[in-house]
């Protein structure tokens, strides 16, 4: 049987959207996983020892050998590997195991746009695919990874591949009774986010929160006019269930917790806090509001808008089409 890597980047991860990511990654690869033997490691924590590394232990050689290495998409790549916290702690000492990966749906984050270390694209430039194309979330990805000299499609977040203009036309143009939102627990941000409940308190019946970030419900408690609002458990499989079996809009700054919403028919409307949701709404045309114009919220609330998610399905079968999928 074939063994699959699968680089999991919900694996000790505070935001529960990696969860999200990770369950459409696997729904996606499904024509290669049915029939192979998976093999899961964590991103955000190192893999390996660098003794296990070094002694080349018949564990180190089965990974190293499995016939396809996947990176489940997240915001993971960065500009600088030496940061103190790199969300794939990846180094000289423990990447080699993992050689040949190939990235599915990756973003990278803040500040890729800037010069990247000679550390970091020694480290990249090894570890990544050289044969296959990667793919990335969104055009700023796709150019970062081009300049380490690998080859990349703009195939937009795996979490999207399946929002086709069919399914998009069932979801409903008119508001709901209901709405689950969430929060990015944030300081900076606390203002914009008394705004978003009061607003949403004043034009549904009802109000839910999911804490989808491990900050995220303290951040909520810290806010006024609270006590009506219903508080979802943290977990994936909780908001799956609430969304399966109600009638709900979904109003909220994080964007996985949007798209789930989509995935599941519902109306959503996504708050736009930094350039994840920006960079994926200049592509892909979420129904996007930015988090400096939440005056607008109430009228966007309030209409009747379709929602028209604009994907590139060729360059997704493309990419799909390497692995026979």
């Amino acid at each position: 049987m074939r063994n699959i890597l699968i680089l999991d980047t919900s694996i000790t991860s505070f935001n529960k959207g990696d969860d999200i990511i990770m369950e459409c990654t696997r729904k996606e690869l499904a024509p290669l996983l049915d029939d192979s033997f998976e093999v899961t490691l964590p991103t955000h924590v190192s893999p390996f020892h660098w003794y296990q590394v070094w002694k080349n232990s018949a564990y180190v050689q089965r990974i190293a050998n499995c016939s396809y290495k996947f990176v489940g998409g997240s915001n993971i790549l960065i500009p600088n590997l030496l940061t103190h916290f790199p969300q794939w702690n990846i180094n000289l000492f423990n990447y080699q195991p993992m050689k040949g990966c190939v990235l599915v749906g990756v973003g990278a984050g803040a500040g890729a746009e800037g010069k990247m270390s000679r550390y970091t694209r020694y480290v990249y430039r090894r570890l990544l695919n050289n044969d296959f194309y990667h793919s990335t979330r969104d055009e700023r990805s796709k150019e970062y990874v081009e300049r380490l000299g690998l080859k990349a499609i703009n195939t937009g977040c795996v979490t999207m591949w399946m929002l086709t203009p069919e399914f998009c036309a069932t979801i409903p143009h008119e508001k709901a009774d209901k709405v689950v939102f969430t929060i990015t627990a944030s300081n900076q941000l606390k203002k914009n986010h008394q705004i978003l409940l009061d607003t949403l308190l004043k034009n549904y019946q009802e109000v839910y929160f999911w804490p989808q970030g491990i900050e995220d419900y303290d951040h909520f408690k810290s806010l006024e006019n609270t006590e009506t609002v219903q508080v979802l458990h943290a977990s994936k499989e909780a908001y799956d269930d609430y969304l399966t079996n109600n009638q709900t809009d979904y109003v909220g700054t994080r964007l996985h917790g949007g798209v789930y919403a989509m995935r599941h028919g519902r109306r959503a409307i996504i708050i736009a806090i930094d350039e994840r949701a920006r960079s994926i709404h200049e592509k892909n045309h979420l129904n996007c509001i930015d988090c400096n114009h939440l005056e607008d919220l109430e009228g966007l609330i309030q209409s009747s808008f379709a929602t028209q998610v604009e994907m590139d399905f060729d360059s997704i079968k493309l990419w799909k089409k390497q692995f026979g999928i």
